[in-house]
Order: structure tokens, then sequence, then C-alpha cells
């Protein structure tokens, strides 16, 4: 069962969405032409054909753009992403036509004619004014379309019917064969049907003549089904340059929308996006946004985007935007709990992801990063800072140990009082500060008093940075807690401080 969307006015509104009086020309044996105008313009008296000076004497005010076939296209490619909401199999036929088959989504909709009118509605709050027809045949369908005719065809054996009445010229056959046929005395489908087989082949070719019988459901009609690509890329061009950061956001939000819509039908989610503001004369300026879970919501997005934006300076003004979204990764989506009657809405709080992609769209990424720990038992080479947009698993923490048939005691003890995680300050100084020694005694904002230790790690004797140090968890008259070290071999009336506790 194939739906046909055919869109008449495509050339119009591909380029033109405004009630003022406008229209698209394009140019006819070397004389520009009107080709559709609004209807505001055709209120005014301007129609197909007409010449671009007497539509200007019409109304001086006219708004024209030429044709633009790649924008068609585009916005053509845009509606079969749509689509795809309705049915898995989506057919683009250039210039103006999409075949749905549907007769795998019947069910779903609740019905061929509620399915029908849903696509028609949402096609007209999108700005689109569309022929809709239903056949068992893709062919069948777009010449209905063409024509005119809203109806639905389910028995294949009342398409002969329907077709015979319909005019030669909805067929989409070259202009030399239908006028060629005129000659003839045949303006119908059914007046074609009624010509010699033989004869019709020989004159008009042997592909006009499969045309019929693919309609009429004689021969096969294979259809190659139109598929997204898994990477969204999308372009905004604009009429005219334009510096004003309102309309550059309010565009860029558009282009997101967009993405959402992507990802949606894919069950995807993105961890990052780049923006390519495009100049007339200079290179384009590039914007990278990165967040810390991939994610798809459009206001997401913006709120960085908005963050990063006041940061960027354009060296020019912008004449068209690229969105350029990362690779798609599986979207795992969280239950919610209904709010009934009575009660508040819980406020949401920041988590400390959305706090680091804030960050680094307002600082910079290079200078927001995480910490990953290393295995080495050197503390200033225990860890190593990690991007924020990085995807690395997350190490395991004391509380997932299984305990040791070796060492019961000792990890017993590390489940019992988390002692392992306390010796280890999240405070690391990137170089140890040596401290005041008073009697023998070091001192930090005062005497120190030894509450663990030692500690020794000597390791490192393969490099030229081996170290032997006694490690001590210290505390001063005010509270801190400290990590604190000696060196074995040499020194050892030094002291040194490492960390600090929270």
């Amino acid at each position: 069962m194939w739906l046909c969307v055919y869109l008449p006015a495509l050339p119009l509104e591909a380029l033109i969405d405004t009630p003022e009086p406008a229209a698209v020309f394009e140019e006819q044996q070397g004389i520009r032409k009107i080709l559709l105008a609004n209807a505001s313009a055709r209120a005014a008296g301007i129609g197909p054909g007409l010449t671009i000076n007497a539509a200007l004497a019409l109304f001086s005010a006219l708004r024209l753009d030429e044709r633009n076939p790649v924008r068609e296209a585009r916005v053509l490619k845009d509606l079969a992403e749509w689509s795809e909401k309705f049915t898995s199999f989506v057919c683009v036929e250039a210039p103006s036509v999409l075949l749905l088959e549907i007769a795998g989504s019947l069910t779903l909709f609740g019905g061929i004619r509620t399915l029908r009118q849903r696509i028609v509605r949402e096609l007209d709050s999108q700005g689109f004014h569309a022929g809709v027809a239903i056949a068992p045949t893709p062919l069948a369908a777009t010449w209905l379309a063409r024509a005119g005719r809203k109806v639905c065809i389910r028995d294949p054996g009342n398409l002969a019917g329907r077709l015979r009445t319909l005019p030669v010229t909805c067929l989409g056959w070259p202009d030399s064969i239908t006028a060629l046929l005129k000659g003839m005395g045949i303006t119908s489908v059914g007046e074609a049907l009624r010509l010699p087989r033989q004869g019709f082949a020989k004159r008009f070719g042997a592909g006009r003549l499969l045309d019929l019988d693919r309609a009429l459901g004689r021969l096969p009609d294979p259809r190659v089904s139109y598929r997204m690509p898994e990477r969204f890329i999308a372009d905004y061009d604009l009429n005219e340059e334009e510096s004003d950061a309102g309309l550059l956001l309010n565009i860029c939000q558009e282009l997101l929308a967009r993405l959402e819509r992507f990802l949606l039908s894919r069950q995807l989610a993105v961890q990052n996006i780049d923006f390519s503001f495009f100049h007339l004369q200079m290179p384009a300026t590039g914007l990278s946004i990165g967040c810390v879970q991939a994610d798809r919501a459009v206001q997401h997005w913006f709120d960085l985007l908005e963050i990063k934006f006041a940061r960027l300076a354009l060296p020019a003004p912008v004449i068209a935007i690229q969105l350029c979204a990362g690779q798609g990764q599986q979207f795992t989506a969280k239950s919610g709990m209904l709010q009934f009657e009575g009660q508040h809405k819980k406020q949401q709080s920041t988590s400390i992801a959305q706090l680091a992609e804030r960050l680094s769209a307002r600082i910079g990424d290079e200078l927001v990063h995480g910490v990953m720990a290393v295995a080495e038992h050197r503390p200033q080479y225990a860890w190593q800072p990690r991007s924020n947009f990085e995807d690395i698993p997350h190490c395991a923490n004391v509380s997932s140990w299984q305990v040791s048939a070796h060492s019961p005691g000792l990890l017993a003890e590390a489940h019992r009082t988390n002692s392992l995680v306390l010796q280890r300050p999240l405070w690391v100084l990137q170089e140890p500060e040596l401290l005041v020694v008073e009697s023998g005694v070091p001192h930090y904002q005062g005497p120190l008093k030894l509450l663990k230790g030692p500690e020794r790690i000597e390791t490192g004797w393969w490099d030229d940075d081996g170290i032997a140090r006694d490690y001590y968890v210290a505390v001063n008259p005010a509270g801190v807690h400290l990590w604190v070290y000696r060196n074995r071999d040499k020194d050892r009336n030094r002291w040194f401080l490492h960390g600090k506790f929270g």
C-alpha cells in the first residue's frame, strides 16, 4: 500500500516563507519567467509564465527569488527523514514526490484514514501544501496525486478504472511525448491503454509501456528506500550576511531541533557537536561543544552554545551555518515519576557533569578536566588528568573489593574503616613542600602530631626518578590532616608536605 506525497509548490515553499507578495522565477529559453507565486502575489495578478518585468510592473515591491534545485532536494530529503516516523520504507522521487509504503503502519496509527489525516496535518503545519493519494502500486499513487485526486484505492482490481480518466500530463513523461500523444488525440491514460501495445512501444519507447504495466500492477516495480545518514550534518543558508547574535543563535537552535529529531528517530545521542560559521571572504569560524554524557536534548546543547557563543569572536558577518554531530551512541532513557494532583514537582538539581560542561564552555576545555588513576606507586605519577569528554571507564572503589583469602584482615579492616582511602589525600601537591623542623618535630601552622605510619614507598629504581620514602598521616593544632614524608636513605631530618586531606 503506497501513499504518495506530491509537493507541487516545493520550488516556492523551499525558498519563501512570507505572507508578503513573493514569487520564484527561472530562465526559460533565455527569458526569466515566473514559475510559482504565493497567494498574495496571485491576488495582485502575478502568475506562472509572466516575465519578471511584467510582474514588477504589476507590483514593484514583489520579492523575487531564483529557483534553487539544490535547496529543493535538501528540503525533500528533510521531509523523507521526517516521514520515517510513519514507515520504515520511504522513497524519494525527485523533484517533488515522496512515496511511503504504509501497509505495515496501518494498525499502529489506527487505520489508513487516521494515518493520512495525520500526515496531511503535519505537512500543513510545516508550511507545505501537498497532494496525497493512496494506491497499491507506487506509480499509480504518484499519477493520482499529480492529478489532484484525493483517493484511496485498496483493491488492485480497481486500478484500471481509476487510472483511465487521468490526463497524460500527470504521467511525468517528456513534453515531446506528451505533445505527440495530444497530436494523435490521446489525452487520457485510458485512451493510451487502448492503443496497440506493439505500435505504442515502437513509437513512444518500451519504457513508457512498462510504466503503464507497472502502474496497473501487471509488472513488479521495485523501489530503493531512502536511509538517513548515521551522522547528522545540516546547513542553513542565509539570504544575506548577518552579524546579529540573536538571529544567529535562533538559527543554531533550529539546527539543534533538527538534530534532536534525527537522534530521536534512531534512539541515539551524541557527545560532541561542531558548528561552522561561514563568511564570504574569510575562512569559516568553528565552534565545538562537548558534554560529559551523550545527550540529544535541544535545550541542553543550546545552553552550552549560548555560553560559548558569548566568547566567540566572529571576524566577519555570517552567510551560512553548518551543524555537524559526532558519532551516535546508544541512548538509554530514564523512567520518570508520574505527577499526581496535589504533588509538587521536585526541583532538579544540577549534576557534577552539567557543572563540568558549563565550566568548560565558559573558560575552555583545556582548563577543566577530571582525574584518572594510573597503575603507579609513586604518588606524583599515580594519577593523570583526562578530558571530561572522553569515554573512560570508572575505576572500582574500595566498597567493591572482595575480601581475599590471602589477606582477610587487611581488607576486612578496609571495609570497616575505609582506612585505605583515608591514607591517600584527594589533594596532592604538584611539588612537595619542605617543612620547618624544630627539635626534630615538623611544623605546619604549628607542630605536627604523627597519627599513622610509616608507610614505606620505595620504587622507580629502573629509571632516573626513583624514591625511597616513609609517609605519615599527621595533624596540626588546627585539626588539619596532612600527608607528610621523609626520605629513608638520606636527609632523614628533612620533612616534606605532599598532600592534604579534606
